[in-house]
């Protein structure tokens, strides 16, 4: 009798364990094939912009160190920029993957349209700045460099910065339709871009020999037919988020008001990182022009180590911000912990690779030996901090972001960058004389801090208590 009741019991155990499971499987918000589905094209885009970023950097190298050098100080300033703005776009993003998590299409439609809108009126005001003020503000941030350098500036910043308001109309359009799951339009978007830019590289700087003016001109077409592209996806009958009536674009306070509360922190973050860098750059122009081009080269190669770590930052907005709109917090905070221990195992795959081949991938950039010597250096070092902080420094933030919890973010960012990574960079290059190496190491330090502060942030569930909608 008493091994038949243990029997009955450890049966009734069983299918109860079973039940649970399969009660847990039906109420998760996504499927595996899912997350796959979201996943897959993010990777695939972020192989694909990394790898024409690095063939950019390859052509314009061949025309001189003067030429590539002008391109990295030009693209960190197109960077920040094109940041910021980015952050408007993923504030956007949120607030509408929160409807769509709560199911309430008709405000969800309302914020696709009013994000469209902030984007394109920010984008112009930049435009007209840039335009009218180029050569001052290149001057006000890299200061005294080589006249050749600032010539190749110029004239590449002016031509890029007509692509602004194409861009910041392509990077809405790329959040909200990855907010959606669909993650296969923007890669589309994508491949459009970045193959025009590749193969009008190839034409205008060796077919008709125009250098420097003839990449700016190659990244301008290529973001224009991306833009052109989102806007005919955005504008298909069957998406039920399209743009119907101009009068859509009026501008709504009710839902402007909450994407700025995220964006503009998030853009503030952004701004405040990315001019940290500029002053970095400016301190790695002091080095000469070999320095430069090292760490133009070591800044692109590097970008490869960090594509799953940027990949499981674009897939986290989309499925932690409709968790968090659908009230389900414990299943956001299951899926955030999952991409970022997907994150830092494929940061330590690509890192550990790039520590063994970066000899020979630096080799290929036609650097003269002290600027080849400088960029194996430090992207060894990358290598090594990359795979341990990391995730944990910026896959991390975007999670909490989904929360609303932007202005935490901003503040860490804000005091973590302008403390240790511009503050320590100048004391380990001039007063400790450490060279470029000196530069990166303030980096990644910068980098620990902030990992150990957002990732209390993130055990402590703060970050999910904000109501944004």
């Amino acid at each position: 009798m008493k091994r038949e009741k243990k029997k009955n019991e450890k049966s009734k155990w069983k299918l109860s364990k079973e039940g649970n499971v399969k009660q847990a499987a039906e109420k998760s918000m996504f499927s595996n094939s899912e997350l796959l589905q979201l996943i897959r094209p993010l990777l695939l885009e972020q192989i694909l912009m990394v790898t024409i970023g690095l063939a950019d950097t390859f052509m314009v190298s061949g025309v001189s160190e003067a030429a590539v050098s002008s391109v990295s100080l030009v693209d960190s300033l197109n960077i920040l920029i094109l940041q910021i703005l980015a952050a408007l776009a993923m504030g956007g993003a949120v607030i509408c993957g929160q409807y769509i998590g709560r199911k309430d299409t008709l405000r969800a439609k309302k914020c696709v349209a009013q994000l469209y809108l902030i984007l394109f009126i920010s984008t112009m005001a930049v435009l007209v700045l840039v335009l009218c003020l180029s050569r001052p503000i290149l001057q006000l941030i890299f200061g005294d460099i080589d006249a050749d350098v600032m010539d190749y500036a110029q004239t590449y910043f002016l031509i890029t910065a007509i692509s602004y308001p194409f861009m910041g109309i392509y990077n809405a359009g790329a959040a909200l339709f990855r907010t959606r799951g669909d993650s296969k339009t923007s890669l589309h978007a994508s491949i459009v871009m970045n193959l025009i830019n590749v193969i009008g590289n190839a034409v205008l700087i060796y077919g008709f020999q125009l250098g420097v003016m003839g990449a700016a001109i190659a990244t301008l077409i290529g973001r224009v037919a991306a833009c052109i592209w989102i806007v005919c996806q955005q504008q298909k009958k069957e998406n039920i988020y399209r743009i119907v009536h101009i009068e859509d674009l009026k501008p709504e306070r009710a839902f402007i008001v909450p994407i700025l509360k995220i964006g503009i922190p998030s853009g503030v973050e952004n701004g405040m990182f990315q001019i940290g860098k500029l002053c970095v750059s400016s301190l790695t122009a002091t080095l000469g022009t070999a320095a430069i081009a090292a760490n133009a080269v070591a800044n692109t190669v590097s970008s490869v180590a960090n594509i799953p770590g940027n990949t499981m930052s674009l897939a986290t907005m989309p499925v932690v911000s409709r968790c968090l709109g659908a009230r389900e917090k414990e299943q956001a905070k299951s899926y955030a912990k999952r991409f970022l221990g997907i994150a830092v195992i494929g940061l330590a795959i690509t890192n550990i690779c790039m520590f063994l081949t970066i000899p020979y991938i630096a080799t290929a950039f036609h650097l003269s030996e002290a600027a080849r010597i400088m960029c194996v250096r430090v992207i060894r070092w990358f290598a090594v901090f990359s795979i341990f902080f990391w995730a944990q420094s910026f896959t991390m933030p975007n999670i909490l972001r989904c929360g609303g919890d932007s202005r935490f973010t901003m503040l860490v960012s804000t005091i973590s960058m302008w403390t240790f990574r511009v503050i320590l960079s100048y004391i380990f290059v001039r007063k400790l004389q450490m060279g470029l190496l000196g530069v990166w190491l303030g980096m990644f330090i910068d980098w620990i801090f902030r990992g150990i502060c957002f990732s209390v942030r993130f055990v402590s569930d703060r970050w999910m208590n904000h109501e944004l909608i």
